[in-house]
Formats: structure tokens, sequence, C-alpha cells
């Protein structure tokens, strides 16, 4: 199954810079090593990401969506503190 997945923050606000997009994208990999949800292509803007994911058909979209944000929020926090100065940037 396909999927296009869009993440934007809270406001519109801009905190998606290149040390968090590299981070991003890092950690979408790991993703696809661990799960069996692809990222076929992620695409960036200051405010909003897009992911065009595959996923095996068992996979709900909550589960997809629900892995997908928390573990990426979760290791920008942690290495690009300076970067999302404040926690309420990201929707959930």
């Amino acid at each position: 199954m396909l999927y296009h997945l869009v993440s934007s923050a809270n406001y519109r606000r801009v905190v998606l810079t290149d040390s968090v997009d590299k981070v991003l994208v890092e950690v979408c990999k790991a993703i696809s090593d661990r799960y069996e949800i692809h990222f076929l292509e992620i695409g960036t803007d200051k405010n909003h990401v897009h992911f065009l994911i595959q996923s095996v058909p068992s996979y709900s979209v909550t589960k997809i969506v629900t892995t997908v944000k928390s573990l990426i929020a979760g290791e920008v926090f942690r290495r690009c503190p300076e970067s999302l100065i404040d926690p309420r940037n990201f929707s959930t």
C-alpha cells in the first residue's frame, strides 16, 4: 500500500533546518530497517514534510503515522534541541 503523509509544524512555523532535515532522513532509514515501512520519497520545506510511504497491508494507517511521527519527533528533539525551542512546534 502507498500512502502520502504530510506533517506540518504547528501554526506553520519555520522549524525544519538543514540539521533537522538530515536527522529526519537518518531516522526514516532506521525506521525502514526496523519496520515494514519504506520511504520512497521524503520532501521537506521550512514548515512541513511530505512522505511517500510504502507498507504492508497488515499495518493500519494509524500505526504507520504513529510510528513515523513518534520516532522522528523523539530523535529530532534529542539531536537538534536548538532547532526546536518550543515543543508545541509540531502538531500531532
